[in-house]
Protein backbone atom coordinates (compact mmCIF):
# COMPACT_ATOMS: atom_id res chain seq x y z
CA UNK A 1 0.00 0.00 0.00
CA UNK A 2 1.30 3.56 -1.00
CA UNK A 3 -0.26 6.44 0.91
CA UNK A 4 0.47 10.50 -0.80
CA UNK A 5 0.67 12.84 1.97
CA UNK A 6 1.35 16.52 1.87
CA UNK A 7 3.69 18.41 4.15
CA UNK A 8 1.34 20.56 5.96
CA UNK A 9 3.51 22.63 8.57
CA UNK A 10 6.29 22.44 10.85
CA UNK A 11 5.32 22.44 15.31
CA UNK A 12 8.14 22.31 16.52
CA UNK A 13 10.05 19.11 16.04
CA UNK A 14 7.25 17.65 14.08
CA UNK A 15 5.79 17.73 10.99
CA UNK A 16 2.30 17.96 10.26
CA UNK A 17 1.53 15.41 7.47
CA UNK A 18 -2.08 15.32 5.54
CA UNK A 19 -3.35 12.19 4.15
CA UNK A 20 -5.58 12.59 0.61
CA UNK A 21 -8.73 12.34 2.63
CA UNK A 22 -7.90 15.08 4.90
CA UNK A 23 -6.25 12.90 8.29
CA UNK A 24 -3.82 14.47 10.12
CA UNK A 25 -0.60 12.77 10.87
CA UNK A 26 2.32 14.03 13.18
CA UNK A 27 5.59 12.54 12.40
CA UNK A 28 9.42 13.88 13.55
CA UNK A 29 10.83 16.69 11.21
CA UNK A 30 14.22 14.60 11.48
CA UNK A 31 12.63 11.25 10.39
CA UNK A 32 11.55 12.88 6.96
CA UNK A 33 14.15 13.55 3.69
CA UNK A 34 16.45 16.17 4.54
CA UNK A 35 14.87 18.99 1.95
CA UNK A 36 11.58 18.63 2.79
CA UNK A 37 9.63 21.84 3.31
CA UNK A 38 6.32 22.77 3.20
CA UNK A 39 4.12 21.54 0.45
CA UNK A 40 6.22 18.50 -0.50
CA UNK A 41 4.13 15.87 -1.54
CA UNK A 42 5.77 12.21 0.28
CA UNK A 43 5.05 8.91 -0.76
CA UNK A 44 4.86 6.41 2.24
CA UNK A 45 5.20 2.74 1.21
CA UNK A 46 3.51 0.61 3.89
CA UNK A 47 3.96 -3.31 3.78
CA UNK A 48 3.91 -6.45 6.26
CA UNK A 49 6.73 -8.73 6.90
CA UNK A 50 5.37 -12.04 7.51
CA UNK A 51 8.61 -13.44 7.99
CA UNK A 52 9.93 -10.76 10.55
CA UNK A 53 6.06 -11.53 12.00
CA UNK A 54 7.08 -15.43 12.14
CA UNK A 55 10.86 -14.56 13.61
CA UNK A 56 9.31 -12.70 16.53
CA UNK A 57 6.83 -15.49 17.06
CA UNK A 58 9.87 -18.11 17.46
CA UNK A 59 11.83 -16.06 20.10
CA UNK A 60 8.74 -15.27 21.91
CA UNK A 61 7.68 -19.24 21.73
CA UNK A 62 11.55 -20.24 22.80
CA UNK A 63 11.56 -17.28 25.75
CA UNK A 64 8.09 -19.03 26.83
CA UNK A 65 9.01 -22.39 26.54
CA UNK A 66 13.12 -21.33 28.92
CA UNK A 67 10.61 -19.75 31.41
CA UNK A 68 8.51 -22.77 31.89
CA UNK A 69 11.36 -25.32 31.21
CA UNK A 70 9.46 -27.12 28.35
CA UNK A 71 10.49 -28.87 25.39
CA UNK A 72 9.65 -27.95 22.31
Amino acid sequence: MIITLTIDRFEEENAVLLTENGEIIIWPKNKLPEAAAEGAILKFSILRSEEEEKEKRELAKEILNEIMDTKQ
